[in-house]
């Protein structure tokens, strides 16, 4: 049986569902605390400026919960606008949390710009940022975790970042980048990558190769999340089309022995963009993306994704999946 598939998945409790009147909300990443609480870290930016403001807008908050799959009430901002000529002085986003050796490790997007789309996205950087508490504070950093490679693959910016420890001792940082290959601002081929450290702080030295190619699609998937089990590594992301199933943009599960090569597991579709829901109603989302998946014991128990409920409509939350 798969580490995670399908066939584990629960129907949503009807209050597994994190949003903020006033606000659009995206991936949210969870830890347990000392405290006995779930923590988790999402990113949010005012509703009235639209889907694409994430790239310009975005902050990270913090919400609390007594159980996984929540109710998650809202705690603060960790993540804000940060100091002028910063890395990241505009824009947090993407969080992905990790607690190891007692402190918490908050990766996540940086970015500054002009207030435009295309400005802002192409200065995204990887960061992170640490606390000795899931309530922060949070002490950031004065330069990206993870610079662009001049003449790489990953030349234009990097993006995205999940992290875990490596049987071995170390630590694999993935994250997602683009290059110059094609035409700005896009630029592309997206691809992925991932970086090795003895730290979880860096500095991090990249494999040279992107992973997860298709031979067909410059822009295959996004935004995995990264873990180790059982002496392997797991990683889940979202297909852009069909380039790993036949399920066209379906979460879906890739297997690695060392970490830098990888291949879609025999039954790869994680979940469908149709999710079932406790009152018995099932419900196909436009997208369902920025899979995480809390870890108790070494092993999947809960997993988080944000979804976008219809092309036209500007609206994003959050949903929190048991899994048997």
């Amino acid at each position: 049986m798969t580490v995670l598939g399908v066939d584990q998945l629960r129907p949503v409790p009807m209050h597994a569902c994190f949003k903020l009147p006033g606000w659009l909300t995206w991936g949210g990443s969870v830890v347990k605390g000392d405290d006995g609480l779930y923590h988790m870290f999402a990113s949010r930016w005012p509703y009235a400026k639209t889907h694409s403001a994430w790239v310009t807008h975005s902050e990270v908050v913090h919400a609390v919960s007594f159980a996984p799959e929540g109710p998650y009430e809202f705690r603060d901002v960790a993540l804000g606008r940060h100091e002028r000529g910063a890395w990241d002085a505009d824009v947090a986003h993407n969080p992905t949390i990790f607690r190891w050796q007692g402190k918490y490790y908050l990766y996540y997007t940086g970015n500054y710009g002009d207030g435009t789309y295309w400005d802002h996205r192409n200065h995204q950087r990887v960061g992170v940022a640490v606390a000795d508490s899931p309530n922060g504070p949070w002490q950031r950093r004065d330069q990206p975790l993870l610079e662009v490679t001049p003449g790489a693959w990953d030349s234009l910016i990097t993006t995205n970042p999940s992290c875990t420890p490596t049987p071995d001792g170390r630590f694999l940082l993935m994250y997602k980048a683009a290059g110059h290959k094609r035409e700005l601002p896009m630029g592309g081929p997206v691809l992925h990558g991932v970086a090795f450290s003895d730290s979880p702080t860096g500095p991090f030295v990249k494999h040279p190769d992107p992973i997860f190619v298709s031979t067909d699609a410059w822009f295959p998937g996004e935004d995995p999340f990264v873990w180790s089990q059982d002496g392997r590594f797991y990683a889940i992301l979202k297909d852009q089309g069909s380039n790993y199933s036949p399920e066209e943009r379906a979460l879906v599960l890739f297997e690695s022995d060392n970490g830098t090569d990888w291949a879609a597991a025999a039954e790869p579709v994680v979940t469908p963009r149709r999710i079932a829901w406790a009152d018995g109603s099932v419900v196909e989302y436009h997208r369902v993306e920025r899979p995480q998946v809390l870890l108790e014991n070494g092993a999947p128990r809960t997993l988080f994704v944000a979804v976008k409920p219809t092309k036209e409509e500007d609206d994003s939350f959050n949903l929190h999946i048991p899994l048997a």
